[in-house]
């Protein structure tokens, strides 16, 4: 049994052995492997004191000092990489292969991302004879998911750091030991104390009193469009800045010239990723009403193809959802599904055969999907495709608004000038034609219900920063 009873705060561990103590589960087992402190409204207080007296001096280092911790935290990722996967792959289940080359890789490449910017960001500027500066925001609160462990706190304080802000972070509390790590990583690098302090503990208790405190300048929040709304009416009476990443069921548009063979096997593969709890997951796969038989084809045939087994296997392409409550929620919405009328191509109820123990779920794909449909409104979070029929290309832009959501989309053509014209009609905060690759650089957040700010690269150090005009300079 992994038993932490410790929080980091202002530079040390802070030690709680008679705390009230969260379980901690393997989902892979259902088995509780370890257990941590849950954090008190005291706690986050001690932490936000360290980081409000740690900003001052802070918010002052150069930008080379900065660019050198940046450096140092960066290269202690790379050389924990297995550790940091493990951790992953244990306590939420991503395949091991997955937390290796996805979960890791892309969270340390959000540190580079901020070593980048931070090397030509511009920090002050002439405009129409105003000298504007922007200035690190403040202490920062922190609150980030299960389903990206290290990513999401990457993607929040390599940038934050870069600004010059000084922060307190709470990660979920179903996913706490790569936290751990990743604040010893933080000590180990060297970062002065109290610029980084992590409070473990649930969102009724520590993340609300994050959300409200009088000393938090801003709050950068991922999670549920649910509790992104609690988390903006905890911090409106401090008048904070929000920053929210919040739910998606983003649009897979396939327009009648692109290479269906080639590129729905793929977006079947991209929605199944990480057991489809990714929130920019592309789960709605919108195809041309005449070819619908094709894609139905193709797409259980790629959904054939995905090994769903022990996470620590090498060959697994997926492993088991997150965590109970996940496993019951997709489970859920897969009979909602049925009982709507939606055609089920593969997948379905239950457990994939051989794994009768660990949140697993058949990898799930529905065809001839209304838009009136539950399962093509709600964001499911699991391993499950949904498939929708258009008639013309306005329909096909029509359904692909039809959400409350606007996360993510993509747009398949063989004709980029077309694909740049139905990707501009898109309400989406990213768009990707033909499958690009990924890039850590580019903006990421939502439209609607899916959240405000961006995240990542220059517009992630931004986010960071207040805007201040001086006349008369």
């Amino acid at each position: 049994m992994q038993i932490d009873t410790r929080h980091y705060i202002d530079g040390q561990w802070a030690d709680r052995p008679d705390a009230k103590l969260i379980p901690v589960t393997n989902p892979a087992t259902e088995e509780v492997f370890g257990q941590i402190a849950a954090g008190t409204a005291a706690d986050v207080d001690l932490a936000m004191a360290a980081a409000r007296r740690a900003f001052d001096s802070f918010s002052q280092t150069s930008v080379a000092e900065r660019i050198a911790l940046l450096e140092r935290i960066r290269d202690l990722l790379e050389e924990r990489t297995e550790e940091f996967a493990l951790a992953i792959t244990q306590e939420m289940g991503a395949a091991i292969t997955f937390s290796r080359a996805g979960q890791v890789h892309f969270g340390i490449e959000h540190v580079r991302a901020a070593i980048e910017v931070l090397q030509e960001f511009t920090w002050q500027e002439e405009v129409h004879g105003i000298t504007v500066r922007k200035e690190p925001i403040g202490v920062v609160s922190m609150i980030t998911p299960w389903n990206w462990p290290l990513y999401q706190i990457t993607a929040k304080l390599a940038p934050a750091l870069a600004a010059g802000c000084t922060m307190v972070l709470k990660p979920s509390e179903l996913s706490p030991f790569t936290a751990q790590l990743w604040a010893q990583v933080v000590h180990d690098a060297g970062v002065p104390a109290g610029v980084v302090n992590v409070v473990h503990g649930t969102g009724e208790v520590v993340g609300e009193a994050l959300a409200s405190h009088p000393e938090a300048d801003m709050v950068s929040f991922t999670g549920s469009t649910r509790a992104g709304v609690l988390v903006a009416q905890a911090a409106a009476p401090t008048v904070k800045r929000v920053v929210q990443e919040l739910g998606g069921k983003s649009p897979n548009v396939f327009l009648d010239d692109a290479d269906f063979a080639d590129a729905v096997p793929k977006g079947v593969l991209g929605a199944m990723r990480n057991v489809g709890q990714s929130c920019a997951a592309p789960t709605r796969m919108v195809v041309p009403r005449a070819r619908l038989a094709e894609v139905e084809e193709l797409a259980a045939a790629a959904a054939g193809t995905i090994v769903v087994t022990n996470p620590l296997d090498e060959s697994a392409f997926i492993g088991p959802l997150a965590n109970a409550a996940q496993f019951d929620k997709v489970q859920d919405l897969i009979q909602v599904g049925m009982d709507e009328g939606a055609k089920l191509l593969c997948g379905g109820l239950g457990r994939p055969q051989g794994l009768n123990r660990g949140y697993f779920v058949r990898p799930t794909i529905f065809s001839e999907v209304t838009p009136e449909m539950r399962i093509a409104k709600e964001e499911i979070f699991g391993p499950v495709l949904v498939i929708q029929a258009y008639d013309d290309e306005e329909d096909a832009i029509r359904i692909a608004n039809a959400t409350s959501y606007g996360l993510s989309s993509h747009v398949q053509s063989g004709d980029l000038e077309r694909a740049r014209r139905v990707a501009g009609r898109i309400r989406a905060g990213q768009v990707h034609i033909n499958y690009p690759a990924w890039s850590r650089h580019a903006p990421f957040g939502g439209y609607k219900m899916s959240g405000n700010g961006r995240e990542y690269g220059y517009f992630a150090v931004e986010e960071y920063c207040e805007v201040k005009a001086i006349l008369g300079y």
